[in-house]
């Protein structure tokens, strides 16, 4: 599975590639669902292979890199194009998943550029073709689980694992260098760049501030008859005071250094520090996990640590310190930033399209674009890191799971900080474009397409025999969500937005915008 390093496409002698077809991502494995209840939703009102086409794509290329080796953006485009033709002209309702969010917005601005960088469908292609835009869990503005996973290979889940049983993930038990070698694996994959935080302090929050300050994260109980508020001894109603939580750290060395204000903490430049003797000898096994951190040095690993907290400003130098070659592969393809002027034309290079902070949607007035996506999850959103203790051809960061908050609420929760979101991608990435940038008018949509959000309250499954829910909010399991069909079954049979009902909140997402100063 994994690609060139140098290229981020096939390695030599080895192709592998996406399957085609509604097959290709119906079912994950059999029995566990990804498009299949969707898809068999479609069929009831009419919809076939004649009408209804599966965008597959290789998500480890660079989008731009899928088109360049796959011809996939064209492929997209004379789909579309024949669906509208052969339906009478009806408009194209489009259906993205996930990473799938950004690669869409990577082809509404490739369809209208210029070859041979573009599709040269010129200025009113979306108008002509695309009715809607219907986003499931999208990541517009990254993921924070993206810089763990980048950075030292793990989640919540994993580090929860490496804290209880260490042996097994970091040993080199029977060879298996399991974090390792996944973390040599996804390094290759450009994709995974697209997923890095956009829109640095702007959006995330800084060392003191972030857009969610004041979230408390109440666990939620099962459903009982309980009241909300807890009772002390002689029944009297306690008054909880959450902690305050910094979600702008959102890689903090040390649970101190993530709780301190933000004026103690000594930060000591990183950028330019000497890197030190490479951890590796050459002559060692550590080619075949080859991470970028061999060449880091001691003194490149304390000058991380020594920096101690770093925000969404800061991430991306992070990577270009401890990860410089990846970071040159993915910098081609992907960007962090926000525009200060959207009509210089250096914004005309892929790079940028499918950064929403550095694009303008289409200019398509009666195009819809909503953001579909689950609520009422804790989803990680910062993370405190140790050092790990030294091995041969190891990595140097680990997140601290023993880092946990005073209480059963608190967001801290083995060595992450937990927001609200769909155990995935926090309520801020999914929501804020719809609720706020691109709402009316804006510089990042010069032509008011209409913005919707719809956010679907997560409720966990009753019983065994409701499997993964029927009301779930989950990143995946939300495709299963009777909510969110009925939604997507209406616009896919003609409705408009106003006609489902416009914006469905349940989460602070309009509030958290506000507090963004972002020039509109």
């Amino acid at each position: 599975m994994s690609l060139d390093n140098e290229t981020g496409l096939d390695k030599p002698g080895i192709r592998v590639r996406p399957v085609t077809g509604l097959v290709a991502a119906d079912y994950f494995v059999p029995g566990y669902f990804v498009w299949a209840v969707l898809i068999a939703n479609l069929a009831r009102i009419g919809y076939e292979e004649k009408n209804m086409y599966m965008a597959a794509y290789d998500w480890r290329l660079s989008f731009q890199n899928t088109e360049t080796r796959d011809q996939t953006l064209s492929r997209i485009k004379s789909n579309i194009e024949l669906l509208v033709a052969t339906n009478g002209g009806n408009r194209a309702v489009v259906i993205p998943h996930s990473m799938g969010v950004l690669y869409f917005l990577h082809f509404m601005k490739w369809v209208e550029a210029p070859s041979p960088m573009g599709g040269g469908g010129g200025p009113d292609w979306c108008a002509k073709h695309i009715k809607a835009v219907a986003n499931i869990g999208g990541p517009f503005l990254g993921v924070p689980k993206a810089v763990a996973g980048l950075f030292s290979s793990e989640a919540k889940d994993v580090a929860v694992a490496r804290a209880i049983a260490p042996e097994m993930l970091d040993s080199d038990f029977l060879g298996l260098q399991t974090l390792r070698h996944l973390m040599r694996m996804t390094r290759t994959w450009d994709s995974t760049m697209s997923m890095l935080p956009k829109g640095g302090e702007t959006i995330w929050g800084g060392l003191d501030w972030s857009p969610e300050d004041g979230f408390e994260c109440k666990s939620k109980k099962r459903k009982t008859n309980d009241s909300e508020v807890s009772k002390d001894v002689h029944g009297e109603p306690v008054e909880v005071n959450p902690e305050p939580v910094n979600f702008g750290r959102m890689v903090s060395f040390g649970k101190d250094v993530a709780e301190a204000p933000a004026s103690n903490i000594e930060q000591i430049e990183f950028r330019d520090a000497v890197k030190g003797n490479n951890l590796a000898h050459s002559n060692t096994s550590c080619r075949d996990v080859w991470t970028e951190y061999q060449e880091l040095g001691w003194g490149g690993i304390k000058a991380v640590s020594d920096y101690k907290a770093f925000t969404a400003g800061s991430i991306i130098d992070l990577f270009n310190f401890v990860a410089p070659r990846m970071m040159q592969r993915g910098s081609v393809h992907f960007s962090y930033g926000i525009a200060d002027n959207l009509d210089d034309p250096k914004y005309g290079h892929y790079k940028y399209w499918s950064n929403p902070l550095e694009t303008k949607l289409p200019n398509a007035p009666k195009m819809e674009i909503f953001s579909m996506y689950g609520v009422g999850i804790p989803t990680e959103r910062a993370y405190v890191y140790k050092l790990s203790p030294q091995a041969e051809c190891y990595i140097p960061f680990q997140i601290d799971a023993s880092a946990e908050g005073g209480d059963e609420n608190s967001c801290l929760k083995g060595g992450v900080y937990m927001s609200n979101g769909d155990e995935t991608v926090p309520v801020l990435s999914s929501g804020y474009m719809c609720a706020k940038a691109w709402r009316g008018k804006t510089r990042f949509n010069p032509s008011g397409s209409k913005t919707y959000v719809r956010e679907y309250n997560h409720s966990p499954p009753s019983n065994l025999l409701e499997g993964r829910g029927t009301q779930s909010g989950a990143h995946v399991d939300i495709m299963g969500n009777f909510a969110l069909m009925e939604d997507i079954i209406r616009i896919a049979a003609g409705a408009t937005g106003e006609e489902i009902g416009g914006d469905q909140v349940y989460s602070d997402i309009f509030k958290w915008s506000e507090k963004i100063k972002l020039k509109l």
